[in-house]
């Protein structure tokens, strides 16, 4: 029994047949949904998959990672049913006719993340019950420590002319006790929802309001032509942001760093931040850590 998935039973598995029913069509709002035991990497899977013209509304969930990354290569490890590691297949530069959804221009792509980062905190709040936060781009905070970050990659199309697809993975720390949690090289330390005091942390219902919600903003940011702030992302990103509003010190990949104020967000996603020497402004690619 030491293999079994029901040794620990604050640790129940997730159902695939349950999820399915609840998330993919025709009673949920995506395509197809898979459940594995053990895979290297829930991103890794989807990206084999948007290479081998996977249609988008892919869902991968896997009750353990063995390879799971952050941004920057970072390790991002889990104990088997600990938490919840999903990733999900999106292709905004394809039209959707049925759905009224042009093409999304690639500049506004950088919203992806932080989209999920917005339907992260509705989740937590929602099932946990727990106030949290958004370090800028999309790392959840929970009494400033973390407790779940987005790893959004694109992966070129084989023609020339054929828009990227994006795989978007979400990991978030469930019922990790306090041994058990990662060590963050970024000196930021880290939380679950169950240290954090949540009321519930049940994996299904979790996972459920949380592809929901990405679903959910998703529809809504596509139906806008993807305009982060004409479908009120942008609103809703700033609102949940604890970065806006603080001192900040910017590390970069060449080695340099800058300080100043987190003034905001512009309408592609990237910070906005006041140094003593004039304004800048962010891509998360350009951004090797924000302390």
């Amino acid at each position: 029994m030491s293999g079994s998935p029901y040794t620990d039973l604050d640790r129940p598995p997730l159902s695939a047949a349950r999820l399915r029913r609840a998330l993919t069509a025709p009673n949920g709002p995506w395509a197809r949904l898979e459940l594995r035991a053990e895979t290297g990497s829930t991103n890794a899977d989807v990206a084999e998959a948007a290479r081998a013209d996977e249609p988008e509304g892919l869902v991968v969930v896997a009750e353990r990672q063995t390879e799971g990354r952050g941004r920057r290569g970072r390790v991002w490890q889990s104990p088997a049913r600990a938490g919840i590691a999903t990733s999900v297949l999106l292709r905004p530069g394809e039209a959707v006719p049925d759905r009224g959804w042009l093409p999304a221009t690639p500049t506004g792509y950088g919203w992806l993340p932080l989209l999920a980062g917005v339907a992260l905190v509705e989740a937590v709040a929602r099932l946990a019950e727990l106030e949290a936060t958004l370090k800028w781009p999309n790392d959840l905070l929970i009494d400033d420590a973390k407790c779940a970050g987005v790893l959004a990659e694109a992966v070129p199309g084989r023609a020339p002319d054929q828009p990227p697809a994006i795989v978007l993975g979400i990991g978030l720390n469930v019922t990790l006790r306090a041994d058990e949690l990662p060590v963050n090289p970024t000196g930021l330390p880290a939380t679950s929802l169950q240290l954090a005091g949540a009321v519930a942390t049940d994996r299904d219902p979790l996972l459920r309001a949380l592809l929901r919600a990405v679903a959910d903003w998703y529809d809504r940011w596509r139906s806008a032509g993807g305009d982060a702030v004409a479908s009120g992302l942008r609103d809703a990103y700033l609102a949940a942001c604890a970065t806006i509003g603080r001192e900040v010190r910017v590390l970069l990949p060449n080695g340099d760093s800058l300080t100043g104020t987190a003034t905001g967000v512009d309408p592609d996603g990237q910070l906005m931040v006041t140094t003593s020497t004039g304004a800048r402004t962010l891509a998360a690619g350009d951004v090797l850590h924000l302390r």
